[in-house]
């Protein structure tokens, strides 16, 4: 008697990448052919981990967005030249701020990010990035709680999109006050969506470069508005801005 052929397991999405869920293509993907839309709440991208309950959900930046704080960075007066900066994205999820800060010439591009599923599909990103020849310096994704993460030598920018609640943004503020203590001026942060602002006024060492409003293009505020629209519960929305701010490290003795 022969054995039926087994059927295909069936690949499980995370909540939130599935049409059922509303999930939705963002205009970026479909002109790139890469993967980075979606919205996943917090709730659903626990690893395990004891950081877990402290995730706010994962939704990619809308470019103009980043391309735009990432001009009001250049003209504030970091450090380093962009040539001379690596640019870190803290909670990279599935690569989208990997991807256009790879557009520019920084030194290095490091996605850094927890969810193994959302690495992955990062790399392959990546890959995708390199073969249309879009990638104008190195980057990798690394698959790690940041606060673990290895900070490089020289003058860094990290960039968040609120990818977590006080308590883990406290504990990040303390690890790089512990690596960069000694290294002024060397660590800038750009924040989009700066819900935890106040847990950078209150420690020490961190001055702040920019407070205000980043407007979506045209067409990422069309996307967002369709994309949150689509979402069954009604948890999100979109406006036509971000709340953002930019700080810069000089050092515990100099704030």
């Amino acid at each position: 008697m022969s054995t039926p052929p087994k059927k295909a397991a069936t690949r499980r999405l995370l909540p939130g990448l599935s049409v059922k869920d509303g999930y939705t293509v963002h205009p970026f993907d479909l002109k790139y052919g890469v993967r980075t839309s979606g919205l996943i709440a917090g709730r659903h991208l626990g690893v395990g981990h004891a950081h877990d309950k402290h995730n706010t959900a994962y939704y990619g930046v809308a470019p103009s967005v980043l391309k735009g704080l990432v001009k009001v960075w250049r003209e504030s007066g970091p450090l380093g030249s962009v040539e001379e900066t690596t640019f870190v994205d803290i909670g990279a999820g599935m690569g989208r701020a990997v991807l256009l800060a790879a557009e520019m010439p920084f030194k290095e591009v490091i996605g850094v990010e927890l969810h193994k599923t959302l690495a992955k599909i990062a790399e392959k990103n990546l890959a995708r990035w390199r073969e249309l020849g879009r990638a104008r310096t190195s980057m990798r994704v690394v698959n790690i709680d940041v606060l673990e993460f290895e900070w490089p030598s020289g003058p860094c920018v990290a960039f968040l999109f609120n990818p977590f609640g006080a308590v883990v943004m406290r504990r990040l503020m303390l690890r790089m006050a512990e690596v960069f203590e000694g290294r002024q001026g060397e660590l800038d942060l750009l924040y989009v969506n700066d819900e935890q602002e106040v847990v950078i006024e209150r420690q020490k060492g961190w001055k702040r470069f920019f407070v205000g409003k980043i407007h979506r293009s045209r067409e990422d505020a069309i996307a967002d508005h369709r994309i949150m629209a689509n979402q069954p519960e009604g948890e999100y929305a979109s406006t036509n801005s971000e709340d953002c701010s930019g700080w810069r490290w000089v050092g515990k003795e100099r704030s």
